[in-house]
């Protein structure tokens, strides 16, 4: 039996609702406000280390905290982007952003070949170690933010989505437990500090693909 075209579209239109656009302010806001909360949880459970207290900074923590903080910021507002496709979207200025990143990584390993095998002792992976895990563990709620955030929307590179939504998620995550960390060492911000990013950015490529598919 055929069917009125009119009639066909009022049965198709007839049980949908209108939805909230997904804003970047919002999405950004919501990003900003889990950081927030991950810099009160270390700061309650963890404190804050005396230097920092005093506001006497150390040039290096500055500066790798400060690189931590752009790529995670430069990381949100792209999963944020990816959210709300659209033709033509360039999504590659977090690029820039873990270029400045990779400085601390490459130094490290430049001036701990200098320093030699002390630069990697025991006690150092030790303390390397703890960091590495307590920034995983902190950037979980920037994590769950994105992923949620995601799942509102409709990325259509999943895949590149699951990488940012994790490199965000472990610089928040090192940047917060950085105002804890007694270490001002390159060779212990640029190993351990920096794998936390890409520990986060290989699970969340490995996980998040899994949580937003539509």
């Amino acid at each position: 039996m055929s069917r009125d075209t009119n009639s066909l579209i009022a049965d198709l239109v007839g049980s949908l609702e209108p939805v909230r656009p997904l804003r970047l302010s919002s999405g950004l806001g919501f990003a900003l406000a889990g950081l927030g909360v991950t810099l009160s949880v270390v700061t309650l459970l963890f404190g804050i280390r005396p230097d920092v207290m005093v506001g006497s900074f150390d040039p290096v923590f500055v500066l790798a905290t400060g690189l931590f903080l752009l790529l995670g910021l430069a990381s949100s507002v792209t999963v944020i982007v990816m959210s709300r496709p659209s033709v033509g979207s360039d999504h590659s200025g977090w690029l820039w952003a873990a270029a400045m990143t990779a400085l601390l990584p490459l130094t490290a390993v430049i001036i701990g070949m200098g320093r030699g095998s002390s630069a990697f002792s025991s006690t150092a992976a030790g303390h390397g170690l703890d960091c590495m895990l307590a920034g995983s563990v902190l950037g979980s709620l920037t994590f769950a933010v994105l992923v949620w955030w995601l799942r509102r929307g409709a990325p259509t590179s999943p895949q590149r989505a699951g990488l940012l939504t994790g490199v965000a998620a472990g610089s928040f995550g090192i940047f917060a437990f950085s105002f804890h960390c007694a270490y001002s060492d390159i060779v212990h911000i640029g190993v351990w500090h920096s794998l936390v990013v890409v520990v986060g950015g290989v699970l969340g490529r490995i996980v998040v693909p899994r949580l937003i598919r539509w």
